[in-house]
């Protein structure tokens, strides 16, 4: 068991610790029908992803910020036979999404399969302790079960992290689970069963490199619900300003004033090279390679962040971003590079209020 003291030097502490206050206000309250397993009914899930008050009037912060529809979608897919499937490209919170609907639906977002072009069958199935199945032949001491396996076993929320970054052999070892909720151990002579409560949320990005096409097969036994890129400006200033606070705390970084003004700066420039032409439509502007995410620009203001309260005067200006912000869009120094620099001079150049920001752009090449 972890101490106190413990956890409080624990870097990310999971969801479920972190928000274990608002899970059991929202519990005590909840008098809503729950589906066999879920420590939550439907409806209070949602309103701890979206926020607002458990029945005692404690405040429940929004953990994602976009359609209602959408989160409602996905958490009535948790309580069918269908796994979920949260599909958009990067940055647009997935894996957020997918740890809190695991801590409020189990209490438990810790059973994770990372998937990459070398995860195994054995990530998915088990494995097996190879010196114990020398010594005593196969056993269920020497069985490893899998995070799946597990999550089967107690009835809980498995994830599958970058589904489509796994060789398709083994992404299709899912199908048998997700269709007839078992698991054969061929070499015990036996099977797992699923208990009431387990399921599955993947999460993939099928507009990456290095991804492979989910089967139709596979792609059957899943639900899918697509996460948009943030609507407007101010809707993704908004996230970027929450995670931003929480990060800040997280790592103890020192109080510093808004920096809103700054947030939404690097929000509309990621925005302009995203979208390929300025907020207000009048100038085209050429993209560059990368994906320029929302989990981008909060990692450039975290980093600002933590250059003005260290080396700064404690508020964050344009000079803290403006590196950050050369580093995430040039990916390629030869092809980025041109777009930044004709960016810089033909938009931020001539912009309202933009001068200093350009200042420090420029230095920073």
């Amino acid at each position: 068991m972890t101490s106190t003291v413990e956890a409080q030097a624990v870097q990310r502490r999971h969801a479920e610790d972190e928000f274990a206050a608002e899970l059991a206000a929202l519990a005590a309250g909840d008098d809503r029908p729950r589906p066999p397993g879920w420590l939550l009914s439907p409806a209070a899930v949602v309103t701890y992803l979206l926020g607002g008050a458990a029945a005692d009037g404690t405040v429940i912060i929004p953990k994602y910020v976009g359609s209602r529809r959408l989160m409602e979608v996905a958490v009535a897919t948790l309580a069918t036979d269908r796994a979920l499937l949260l599909l958009g490209v990067p940055g647009t919170a997935k894996t957020w999404v997918s740890e809190h609907l695991a801590a409020a639906v189990s209490g438990d977002s810790t059973l994770l399969v990372q998937g990459t072009a070398g995860t195994p069958e054995e990530a998915i199935r088990y494995g097996w302790n190879y010196a114990r199945l020398l010594s005593d032949g196969p056993s269920r001491a020497a069985l490893v079960p899998s995070p799946v396996l597990r999550a089967m076993a107690d009835g809980r929320i498995a994830r599958i992290e970058e589904l489509t970054r796994v060789p398709s052999d083994v992404q299709d070892s899912l199908i048998t689970i997700l269709s007839e909720k078992t698991l054969p151990v061929p070499e015990l002579g036996e099977e797992v069963q699923a208990r009431k409560g387990f399921n599955v949320i993947a999460t993939a990005n099928d507009r990456d490199r290095g991804v492979n096409e989910l089967s139709s097969a596979l792609r059957r036994r899943f639900n899918t619900v697509v996460l948009p890129v943030p609507g407007g400006v101010e809707e993704e200033v908004d996230i970027v300003s929450r995670r931003v606070a929480a990060l800040g705390k997280a790592l103890e970084l020192p109080e510093l004033p808004p920096a809103v003004d700054e947030i939404r700066r690097v929000v509309t420039v990621f925005r302009e090279l995203r979208n390929g032409a300025t907020e207000d439509g009048r100038t085209k502007l050429k993209s560059p390679s990368g994906t320029l995410s929302t989990a981008e620009a909060i990692s450039v203001v975290t980093n600002g962040l933590a250059l003005a309260a260290h080396f700064g005067d404690g508020v964050l200006r344009a000079g803290d971003v403006a590196a950050g912000i050369l580093g995430a869009v040039v990916k390629d120094p030869v092809s980025d590079q041109v777009v930044w620099q004709e960016y810089l001079e033909t938009v931020i150049r001539e912009r309202e209020g933009w001068r200093d920001f350009y200042r420090a752009a420029r230095r920073g090449e």
